[in-house]
């Protein structure tokens, strides 16, 4: 049973922004995550995150998880690799920016960066996921397939050579040349498989090409991810978006009434953040930038407000058809309640009811500047 976080524990908690920290790299690439000791709350919601970076030519080895994900292409192009457990047949993905992926329990990955040139663009992918039945809440343990930390090389040369039917000698070959580390450089004229653009159907979504579901004209765009426009999300139990704002505009302050965490990364820009919480007490105000990554606890209340060059995020929330209500704007809570109620909650007068009910409503979710 997984132990629920008291909330005198989340009140108290440090809620601010975090940038990852690298876990291993080679000439190929690296890999960097969160650790729940920087961003407590990554434990206290069981939630893991992790960027991978890929020069050109970088290839991270096959790998499955213990938790199930979203993986989001922050830059670049390539390829993933994709085995799902009840298919046993390989998907070769060509994957770009923008481009969101589910990756449920079981599934067994590879990521390629198929530049030729040293001064070719990374290829960058965010992985946000549910940790709750892995082995330590708040952060993916990666099983490497291959590799010297791989699941080959655990196995006594004769368990390798009796389940793979190899003799001894081949067993063994294969064991001591595995490479050390979870990112490889591709060899100068290896071939890799070329990647198939009929393997996205039904496993890709692309959040910068994909119909917008709120365009708000000089405040923002989101494009929401859910077991509609992304099926995979269903196995995966998360649901995500893609949030841009314009320069100075302001996200509206709302929270999720489902129960559930939201997990935002910063892609570009930057702004102020503030969250309130429990007892309107006011748990968060900081600024965040590009690189970036917080958590809002459950039920707090959240808004931003972007710098002069506006500001975008990616977010996961932990349920795959996630519901907000919003305190201001056109779909207000507040605008729903009765006058008289709202008179004597906010203990004003009529007038002031009035001016106050009458704001907003031409506007949803995002307010351009004045």
């Amino acid at each position: 049973m997984v132990q629920r976080t008291s909330n005198a524990e989340v009140m108290s908690m440090d809620l601010s922004p975090k940038k990852p920290a690298k876990a291993y790299a080679s000439d190929g690439g690296a890999y960097y995550d969160w650790s729940p000791a920087d961003l407590p709350m990554l434990g206290a919601a069981s939630i893991g995150a992790a960027k991978l970076h890929l020069s050109a030519g970088g290839l991270a080895l096959p790998s499955y998880s213990d938790s199930a994900k979203i993986a989001y292409v922050l830059q670049g192009a390539g390829a993933c690799g994709l085995v799902l457990p009840e298919a046993a047949k390989e998907k070769v993905i060509p994957v770009k920016e923008g481009d969101t992926l589910a990756l449920p329990f079981g599934a067994v990955t590879w990521w390629h960066n198929a530049a030729d040139s040293a001064s070719a663009e990374e290829l960058v992918v965010l992985f946000l996921g549910d940790t709750s039945k892995g082995h330590t809440p708040g952060r993916f343990t990666n099983f490497q397939l291959t590799g010297a930390a791989g699941i080959f090389t655990g196995f006594s040369t004769e368990f390798v050579a009796r389940a793979w039917d190899l003799d001894h000698d081949a067993a063994a070959k294969i064991v001591s040349t595995q490479p050390g580390s979870g990112i490889v450089k591709i060899a100068a004229g290896h071939r890799m498989p070329e990647p198939r653009a009929e393997d996205r159907q039904g496993v890709v979504l692309n959040c910068l090409e994909a119909p917008l579901d709120v365009d708000i004209p000089g405040g923002g765009r989101v494009v929401v991810l859910n077991t509609a426009n992304l099926p995979p999300v269903k196995d995966v139990g998360l649901g995500s978006d893609l949030v841009r704002i314009d320069g100075k505009s302001m996200c509206s302050p709302g929270f999720s009434c489902d129960s559930a965490y939201q997990v935002t990364y910063i892609v570009r820009g930057g702004g102020r953040v503030q969250v309130v919480g429990i007892d309107g007490t006011r748990v968060l105000e900081t600024r965040a930038e590009a690189g970036c990554l917080f958590i809002v606890p459950r039920f707090f209340v959240v808004s931003k407000i972007a710098d002069d060059t506006g500001m975008e995020w990616f977010s996961i929330i932990t349920t795959p058809n996630p519901i907000f209500s919003h305190l201001a704007g056109r779909t207000s809570v507040w605008k729903a309640i009765s006058p008289e109620v709202l008179e004597t909650a906010f203990n004003t007068t009529p007038e002031m009811e009035k001016m106050f009910r009458s704001k907003r409503l031409d506007s949803e979710i995002f307010f351009a500047p004045n």
